[in-house]
């Protein structure tokens, strides 16, 4: 799974419009425009040779994760005057699934049980040993990578969550 389809995904399961997404990119510093969004909600077929810019890399995936935890939970508190910026956890594209649970988690302020249920909404049994492995940082002696699986399963289980 590319990380267009993850923003396709995660636009569908919560139900965002053209204008929200333009928001949410903004309160992750990153200014874009509707041509430009609809570029990036373009479903790509691996065979498809799109134009570089038609990717979606992991800077703008991220940079939408940190607008959408701002833009459902507000502003981070100032501290000492100075506004934290929002941290990019994305180093690579084994770990992009679970930044994307991470942060969605955070986002929508759900609990590891809820995200057990989303999951079983979409008919994946995990348990809370395994989901606890997923959310580690990485390089902890515990850590899981989350795989395409899991991912596609949870943004299915938002969806049916949020949608129905």
């Amino acid at each position: 799974m590319n990380n267009n389809d993850i923003l396709i995904r995660l636009r569908y399961a919560l139900d965002i419009k053209d204008t929200d997404m333009i928001k949410i990119f903004k309160l992750g510093d990153l200014e874009i425009t509707r041509d430009e969004l609809r570029v990036l909600l373009t479903k790509q077929n691996e065979e498809d040779e799109l134009p570089r810019d038609a990717v979606c890399d992991n800077r703008t995936l991220e940079a939408f994760l940190n607008g959408l935890i701002t833009y459902k939970r507000g502003k981070p508190p100032v501290k000492n005057g100075v506004t934290p910026k929002p941290t990019f956890l994305i180093t690579s594209q084994s770990n992009v699934n679970n930044v994307l649970l991470k942060k969605v988690k955070i986002a929508l302020t759900l609990t590891s049980d809820d995200m057990l249920d989303v999951l079983r909404l979409a008919g994946v049994y995990a348990s809370d040993s395994e989901l606890s492995a997923i959310l580690r940082k990485e390089g902890h002696r515990n850590y899981k990578e989350c795989g395409d699986r899991y991912a596609r399963n949870f943004l299915k289980g938002l969806a049916i969550r949020y949608r129905d």
